[in-house]
């Protein structure tokens, strides 16, 4: 018997434990070089793990497990061979028939993974009421991925009346009144580091928050005037998030120290701007940074965070494209937030929240007039940045944004 052992590889230098999500291969299956056995879930992506030899799948540790880098997960026994006559099942000799391992001969082309959702697909398909079973998959396998649960979704909405006739005598309407029954799921590991990190952020730094609200009028316009224009040349929209991310860019160059962090005893101040863009996935809160927005045209940025926020939602960042970031912007308005203390991302030392954008009286000139306001929140490190600081900071990313040609020339 030849084995080889396969071990949770070296994923990055501060990932020390993983947690196998899902296993995509049977226990005693036949894998072949370079196909995904199974998957894991790190702090910050999802990740395939290949099988580095062909031969039968032995298990070692079992889905759910919290697993050390370099900890045994599997064993592949490469003395066994394919199953005979797997690529033509039928053919099989009159002797192998009644043989045990004939059954599995019929269905050598499917495995552990076809049928079944990924992570992402399941808890659309959960969310929805979907049963995984009348869903055809279309990714490795036969596996069930992120888009053929969305388009699941799509044909069971716009199917209703073919679904819920049968669906109605499993209605359940009369016990709910009075149910009592609980379910204990353990967390995700991308859940438990952003638990673990917020607590920290909140424990270790000298947070404090303030707010201002700013005009949008003018940023209305311009988008109104121009975004067509904008969208033939550059295959974008012109959206709140570059405007906003190019704004304080331009007053972080101008403030250094609302762009420094702490190291230790040292202030580590940045000549660049790479600005964490908080993107809300089924697995939780990421913050990939866009890198150098203080030379970046707004078509740029826009395209930036339409890539990492679609990579994001899909579970395809790298850990590269998560690394880093001196500032970050999140926006709440997007699920209607009208205020809110958005909390630090560590190391850095403030984050910009946006919310959503309400019609509201206002005095202009001595006169009222119903203008478009938003809510804007600064979440900073007293320890980095002093009480005015932020507040100018605050001010100076609202003159720009309710003067857009001040941001547009960077005055």
């Amino acid at each position: 018997m030849s084995i080889v052992e396969m071990r949770v590889p070296t994923i990055g230098e501060s990932i020390t434990e993983v947690t196998l999500s899902q296993w995509l291969k049977e226990d005693g299956e036949f894998v072949k070089l370079d196909e995904p056995i199974c998957e894991f879930e790190s702090d910050k992506a999802t990740l395939e793990f290949p099988a580095e030899a062909e031969g039968k799948l032995i298990y070692v540790a079992a889905e759910g497990d919290d697993i050390e880098i370099g900890a045994l997960v599997a064993k592949i026994d490469t003395s066994v061979s394919a199953p005979a006559g797997s690529d033509t099942p039928k053919a099989a000799p009159k002797e192998e028939v009644a043989a045990p391992a004939a059954p599995e001969a019929t269905t050598s082309s499917e495995s552990y993974a076809t049928g079944h959702p990924s992570p992402a697909a399941g808890k659309i398909l959960r969310e929805s009421n979907v049963d995984p079973s009348t869903v055809s998959g279309s990714g490795v396998d036969g596996r069930i991925t992120k888009e053929d649960a969305q388009k699941a979704v799509q044909q069971k909405a716009a199917t209703p009346a073919v679904e819920s006739t049968p669906a109605t005598p499993e209605i359940k309407a009369a016990p709910v009144a009075y149910n009592r029954e609980e379910r204990t799921e353990k967390m995700s590991r991308m859940r438990r580091t952003i638990a673990s990190r917020l607590v920290s952020a909140k424990n270790n730094t000298a947070m404090l928050t303030t707010f201002n609200e700013v005009d949008l009028s003018e940023v209305m316009k311009l988008r109104k005037k121009y975004q067509e224009k904008f969208v033939e040349k550059h295959g974008v929209k012109l959206g709140f998030m570059s405007l906003f991310a190019k704004a304080c860019s331009n007053v972080l160059m101008e403030m250094p120290s609302v762009n420094a962090m702490i190291d230790g005893n040292n202030l580590v101040y940045h000549d660049y701007v790479d600005i964490s863009i908080a993107i809300s996935t089924p697995n939780g809160l990421v913050v990939p940074p866009v890198k150098n927005v203080e030379s970046m045209d707004f078509h740029e940025i826009e395209l930036a965070i339409k890539g990492l926020a679609g990579k994001a939602r899909d579970g395809k960042l790298t850990l590269d494209e998560m690394k880093g970031g001196t500032f970050t912007i999140t926006n709440g308005g997007v699920f209607g937030s009208l205020v809110s203390t958005p909390i630090i991302n560590e190391p850095q030392s403030a984050i910009l929240g946006m919310h959503t954008i309400k019609e509201r009286p206002v005095a202009i000139n001595g006169q009222v007039e119903i203008r478009p306001m938003m809510y804007l929140a600064l979440s900073y490190d007293h320890r980095v940045i002093d009480g005015s600081t932020s507040v100018t900071f605050l001010v100076k990313v609202k003159e720009q944004l309710e003067d857009p040609v001040t941001l547009l020339m960077n005055i």
